[in-house]
């Protein structure tokens, strides 16, 4: 059954895309407002991490990503059972949870201040550990929201738009959250104050007053209509015959998105590091700069109605390539707040040759595509330890490069469907 077939003719799907696109500025303000949290959490938390500053620092994305590939099988089982609309409200209780154990974290700093975690000589505060389980937790809830929004955003047929439309539209959405979020921090989290007078007591009103909004969404998602989308998942006690990892376009798929999501997390977290290192003014602007370029991008794409995925995934990546090395030649981190414009469209153009003519495989590969998603765990992290180990961030940029290379590989051979569900 084609995916234009499985979707019922005389269901109107213009409130669930919308409710599907708020949603998805949900996932991306507080994806990268947890990032922005590494340089002053380095400051209120890690003074006595010695040379490993960087690499803890780190940890605050990589217990994020972490929950993607542990969490992403978990949202797809929980679609196949309980629907897409179920999965949603779920995926939010645990959102609740997460922020409530940040602000856990605040009240374990401010009581317990001296209790932490020694070793090696350096101390990692209770309150620092806490933080980093409650970014886990909160990793959790948007990796099982992204497995319903991914493929519903994808399916749902919205009357003049294609695939790749809608999930630019919500990645245009996705990045309007990612846009404002640097500045929410720096200016709301923790009042515009320096760097080295940040206190984690800032933290508790703000993410207190975000743990209330949130618990209001998952009661009016309650109340809302979502229609189901038949053909897209395994339901009642249907099995599937094969395993998804059979197709290798999907196969090589969680692989780009692995590297996609590692380079986009490299820059959006890790630039205003850089910037910091750099001792230029306004870092934060750097990285609303990146994410803003990203919106553009996807407000554009989102009108590419005539341009295949592939043809957009090749030149994105060619162009992300050439503006990185740039950057590493001239020592710029102008450069990469650049970059930002040609990772807008990556995501939606992956997702969607991923699981291209998966038919009802497709709420089980959503699932496992989220797997791809700990390149935004394990990248940054592992540029942090460059940066430790050689000195700086400048050559640590090469780990963008090989990223994106590899994305045009995906582009150009990888994506191509060698077999099919339908």
């Amino acid at each position: 059954m084609s995916q234009k077939a499985s979707v019922a003719k005389n269901v109107s799907y213009v409130g669930p895309f919308i409710t599907m696109v708020l949603l998805f500025f949900v996932v991306g303000f507080l994806t990268t407002a947890n990032t922005q949290f590494q340089k002053p959490l380095q400051e209120a938390f890690l003074s006595e991490a010695g040379s490993f500053k960087n690499t803890f620092a780190m940890l605050i994305t990589f217990s994020w990503f972490l929950a993607y590939p542990l969490s992403g099988g978990i949202g797809a089982k929980w679609v196949d059972r309980v629907g897409y609309r179920s999965t949603l409200i779920r995926a939010l209780i645990v959102m609740i949870a997460g922020m409530a154990l940040i602000c856990a974290s605040s009240l374990v700093a401010v009581h317990m201040p001296e209790a932490g975690l020694a070793f090696g000589g350096i101390n990692l505060p209770f309150g620092f550990i806490v933080f980093l389980l409650g970014s886990f937790v909160m990793g959790a809830s948007v990796t099982i929201l992204q497995v319903v929004l991914n493929p519903y955003l994808s399916a749902c047929e919205v009357r003049g738009t294609q695939s790749i439309q809608r999930m630019a539209i919500g990645g245009a959405s996705n990045s309007i959250g990612t846009t404002v979020a640097p500045y929410f921090v720096t200016a709301v989290v923790f009042g515009g104050l320096a760097m080295e007078a940040v206190s984690v007591e800032s933290l508790l009103l703000p993410f207190l007053a975000m743990l209330i909004i949130i618990a209001l969404i998952a009661g009016v998602l309650s109340r809302i209509s979502l229609p189901d989308i038949s053909g897209t998942r395994a339901e009642g006690n249907e099995k599937l015959e094969e395993s998804v990892w059979s197709f290798s376009h999907l196969k090589l798929g969680v692989i780009a998105i692995f590297f996609y999501v590692g380079a986009e997390v490299c820059i959006g977290a890790n630039i205003t590091m850089y910037a910091f290192e750099r001792n230029m003014a306004s870092p934060a602007l750097l990285a609303t700069l990146y994410w803003g370029g990203m919106l553009i991008g996807r407000l554009v794409g989102s009108s590419l109605s005539t341009i295949s995925p592939r043809t957009q995934l090749t030149v994105t990546t060619v162009c992300a390539a050439v503006l990185t090395l740039a950057a590493i030649v001239v020592d710029d981190p102008w450069m990469l707040a650049g970059v930002g414009l040609f990772h807008s469209i990556m995501w939606g153009a992956i997702f969607t040759l991923s699981i291209a003519q998966l038919g009802k495989y497709t709420s089980a590969a959503s699932g496992v595509f989220m797997i791809g998603v700990v390149g935004g765990a394990i990248l940054p992290l592992l540029q942090g330890i460059l940066a430790d180990s050689m000195g700086g961030w400048r050559f640590s940029w090469a780990i963008v490069i090989f990223c994106e290379a590899f994305m045009l590989y995906y582009a150009l051979v990888g994506s191509r469907v060698r077999k099919s569900a339908v």
